[in-house]
């Protein structure tokens, strides 16, 4: 899908889910695919040694990354031209999360229409783990 113009009304919300029973597979395959190998992701003894309660969780970048599809599901791919998060909470495996974004404002620059977003994603027991911001370019 593309958003267009036409269809970027303020208020309107697109919402989904990015992850579903999040799995320690997952976060081995970002950890290989980021380069990030610090064992709070990866070794159980060291995550619970560390004061991590329930043992190994996500990266924070892989959070915003898949809270990122709800916009790229929304706008298309390649049009965010800005994407700003805040962790907020953190992400163990078995968890769902689902990301919301609403359109929160639509403007010109220039010769190019933008949606600004403001984006929020919690698990499955509605405890928000990130919020942020997102710019994209639609179609006319």
């Amino acid at each position: 899908m593309t958003l267009c113009v036409a269809d970027a009304t303020v208020g309107r919300v697109f919402e989904q889910v990015v992850v579903e029973d999040l799995r320690r597979t997952q976060l081995v395959m970002y950890a290989g695919a980021s380069g990030d190998f610090h064992p709070f992701h990866s070794d159980e003894t060291f995550a619970r040694a560390a004061g991590a309660p329930r043992g190994v969780f996500a990266h924070g970048m892989w959070t915003m990354g898949a809270s990122g599809r709800v916009l790229t599901d929304a706008v298309g791919e390649g049009r965010l031209t800005h994407y700003a998060a805040r962790f907020l909470g953190q992400v163990w495996p078995g968890d769902t999360l689902t990301a919301r974004a609403v359109v929160v404002g639509v403007r010109r620059e220039g010769d190019r229409w933008l949606a600004d977003f403001e984006l929020e994603t919690c698990n499955q027991e509605g405890e928000r783990v990130l919020t942020g911001t997102a710019t994209a370019r639609l179609d006319e």
